[in-house]
């Protein structure tokens, strides 16, 4: 993708500059989102906003654009960089200071930096056709704030890498009481006789958007029973199904947990129900 929008202007990636003293290079002091679409059309986009505005607030960045004023960067990365399926990344650093200094700095402008990149086709709800995830399991090491969508992403990265080091395509995290939080980069979910469990939300589970579009379309549709609740890392193991889901995977069906099948590893009925359901309502959010 060639073209991407930098404070007020699009402009060639080669021609956008950031100062090294950005904060949100010096400390990753900064708040970011990324919305998938396809065929031009945007995914989740008004929740996507809400979370990017209240973690602004959250760590008392400034910064106030419209829906709109987001919404018409998004669709002109669309437009500039041709549509099929693209993610937009959105990002808000707090700006550029003259020194280094932890505080915050006042009457900095903050940098607003969004680009496009190619994600994979939608999924189809078809257990026949679906990848099969294998993820493995470590303890979550990251910070109390997980409720944050921020740019420091070394925790998750780390925690990421030990499970692509061992050939994984994502690492599940349980805290110090072997509960299950979410994974790497997506939340968690568990399936056993046809009921869906996901971890409560907290301090240490990111609002997933995909997270909460899927739990109000099972909600509302009623054919599948959701649960947010505490969730043992045993439970994980003698699930019938595992799912993580993310903006531009959807729902992934995990069909292996460190090595061990999930169910009769492969991929369940109740995940193709509800990867069905998600993908007729995916729009209305």
């Amino acid at each position: 993708m060639s073209i991407v929008f930098l404070n007020d202007s699009f402009m060639p990636m080669e021609e956008a500059k950031i100062s090294p003293m950005d904060r949100g290079f010096l400390f990753g002091d900064g708040i970011y989102e990324v919305v998938p679409s396809y065929d031009g059309k945007l995914v989740g986009f008004a929740p996507h906003i809400e979370r990017m505005n209240n973690g602004m607030r959250e760590i008392g960045i400034d910064f106030n654009w419209s829906v709109e004023q987001w919404r018409d960067v998004c669709q002109g990365l669309i437009e500039k960089n041709g549509s099929g399926n693209l993610g937009i990344y959105l990002h808000v650093s707090r700006g550029a200071d003259s020194k280094r200094f932890h505080a915050y700095p006042e009457g900095v402008p903050p940098t607003v930096f969004a680009f496009a990149f190619e994600i994979p086709a939608a999924p189809v709800a078809d257990k026949t056709q679906a990848k099969g995830y294998k993820v493995s399991t470590t303890r979550d090491l990251r910070w109390e704030r997980c409720h944050i969508k921020s740019t420091a992403l070394l925790g998750n990265v780390m925690h990421f890498q030990h499970g692509y080091s061992q050939g994984a395509n994502e690492t599940l995290l349980f805290n110090a009481n072997n509960e299950l939080t979410e994974a790497s980069a997506c939340n968690a979910y568990v399936v056993k006789d046809g009921v869906v469990a996901t971890p409560p939300l907290d301090n240490q589970i990111l609002p997933g958007i995909t997270r909460y579009m899927l739990l109000d379309i099972l909600r509302k549709d009623g054919s599948i029973k959701v649960e947010e609740r505490i969730v043992t890392m045993e439970e994980v193991f003698a699930a019938d199904e595992v799912w993580v889901t993310s903006s531009s995977k959807e729902i992934a069906a995990v069909v292996e947990v460190d090595g061990k099948p999930i169910g009769n590893g492969q991929i369940g009925d109740v995940w193709e129900a509800a990867q069905k359901l998600y993908s007729a309502s995916k729009y209305d959010y």
